[in-house]
């Protein structure tokens, strides 16, 4: 059953089920006091910086987010174009609207290549001190 406020409100979290962004978990929490079209847009972000989006994947259409999420097309449309402004998605018209490339995707990827260096040291049992004097010395040495 889905959770009610007093006034009868329905307070469940809504999730996307739309396209690659299903795997990613958006959700819209009716009862936050964060703007659902900002909950959208925060979580589209982080899902770029984080490289779990990388450039050229596209993002569903307004109608089919805003549809799964249980929101009005405007608010999502609003998320979408507030991503635009700071450069992190391309709209292309007919052919959507996908992560743009740029600074982020640099971030990203090195952020998932930090990642994957600390898994690999840590599973090698090199302490965290160890392995940043092993990135220091490549970067002389580059």
């Amino acid at each position: 059953m889905t959770p009610l406020t007093p006034a009868g409100v329905d307070t469940a979290a809504r999730h996307c089920v739309t396209s690659r962004v299903t795997e990613l978990g958006v959700v819209v929490d009716p009862a936050s006091h964060e703007a659902p079209f900002e909950q959208v847009r925060a979580q589209l972000e982080a899902l770029i910086r984080t490289g779990r989006l990388v450039p050229g994947d596209h993002l569903p259409t307004v109608r089919a987010l805003a549809a799964d999420l249980g929101l009005a097309a405007n608010t999502v449309a609003r998320a979408v174009k507030e991503l635009e402004a700071s450069g992190l998605v391309e709209t292309r018209g007919r052919a959507g609207t996908v992560v743009a490339s740029g600074e982020h995707a640099v971030e990203a990827a090195l952020g998932v290549l930090a990642a994957r260096f600390v898994a690999a040291a840590r599973e090698a049992g090199v302490d965290d001190d160890a392995a940043v004097e092993v990135v220091r010395r490549a970067q002389r040495n580059s």
